[in-house]
């Protein structure tokens, strides 16, 4: 009986084999299907800095690092040459990812050495904290701005590479261009959308260690210095922490009166002499609030951001393959505020 059953069965089996490999493939067309859901219809999430023929991709987390980087710099009042130099560098150092590994005791953005008075291994992991340390040693390099980038970002980091960051100042431009505000709706991410939600609290919290207290407020704010003479702000030094404190916190702004508890809400004041008449980009609004628009774009992956406006555009991550849209709203710089809003 066995041995007339046997030829039966191989065709069974040879069904489930198939059944089994189809079902597979179904699976997987799924999740590339969803995948290209949440990332924006995109498929990998990438962010895009730049127009035209003039254009750098990156992840989400090389552009989260990047935002703030560029937010420490102008933060301390150092000119945009100073956040490419950094950028350059950070580029070169780590491709803009946080590793916490490196030549011998090499860590974080710009694989700074704890053995050489950079800070302890926890600080140096904390991006607002070396990239705080990082200018206060720039901004001991005498008339950094007007040396080659190279031969700056090598005064600082002493490689056993120094022509090696030269290749990465036309994409670090790029980047500091748009994240010092003066390059309008020129930054645009697809990030991972998910049932997550997103938190405002930490989104406040986060913008504090970045620009310090006073973003909340609608303070005036750093802004990238523009003058000629090469910007030194407050240093951390090897044992302190950058601005906001590395556990910095937010006071809380709630919406009251009815307002949307998902929105972080930012006023910007008019600047001048900044980029433009009163201090506005070229796409309207001004440097500081493209600057506050353009970071939280940036950081949309890891603070669950779903959308942006400001000053009469808008970014969304449901339709980030149309970057910054006209919202119709037409606004004013001088009232206008960032409005950021995390996912429910």
């Amino acid at each position: 009986m066995s041995e007339s059953a046997a030829p039966a069965s191989r065709p069974r089996r040879g069904r489930r084999v198939r059944v089994a490999a189809s079902f597979a493939v179904l699976l997987a067309v799924a999740g590339y299907v969803a995948m290209r859901y949440e990332s924006g219809g995109g498929g990998t999430p990438t962010c895009v800095v730049g127009s035209g023929s003039h254009t750098y991709t990156l992840s989400p987390e090389q552009a989260a690092n990047a935002a703030t980087i560029s937010a420490v710099g102008t933060t301390r009042k150092m000119p945009e040459r100073a956040v490419t130099i950094a950028l350059a560098t950070a580029l070169q150092e780590s491709a803009l990812r946080n590793i916490d590994y490196g030549d011998r005791d090499s860590l974080g953005l710009f694989q700074q050495r704890p053995s050489q008075g950079w800070g302890t291994p926890e600080q140096i992991m904390d991006p607002v904290y070396s990239a705080g340390i990082f200018y206060d040693r720039l901004a001991e390099v005498p008339g950094y701005s007007r040396l080659p980038l190279t031969v700056a970002a090598q005064r600082v980091q002493r490689s056993g590479f120094p022509q090696a960051y030269a290749k990465h100042e036309p994409d670090a431009a790029l980047l500091a261009a748009a994240l010092t505000g003066r390059s309008a709706a020129s930054l645009t991410c697809a990030p991972i959308r998910g049932a997550k939600p997103g938190d405002p609290e930490r989104v406040r919290g986060e913008l504090v260690r970045a620009f310090g207290p006073a973003v909340l407020g609608g303070a005036p704010g750093a802004g990238a210095a523009d003058g000629p003479e090469d910007g030194k702000g407050g240093g951390t030094g090897p044992g302190g922490t950058a601005p906001g404190g590395a556990g910095g916190t937010a006071s809380a702004r709630p919406e009251g009166g009815g307002g949307d508890p998902r929105t972080v809400r930012l006023p910007v004041p008019a600047q001048v002499g900044s980029s433009g008449p009163e201090g506005g980009a070229a796409d309207g609004g001004s440097r500081r609030g493209w600057e506050l628009a353009q970071w939280a774009v940036a950081q949309a992956q890891a603070l669950r951001v779903t959308e942006v406006a400001y000053a009469g555009r808008v970014w969304s991550a449901r339709e980030a393959d149309e970057g910054w849209r006209e919202d119709g709203s037409g606004g004013r710089p001088e009232t206008a505020e960032v409005v950021i809003r995390v996912a429910e």
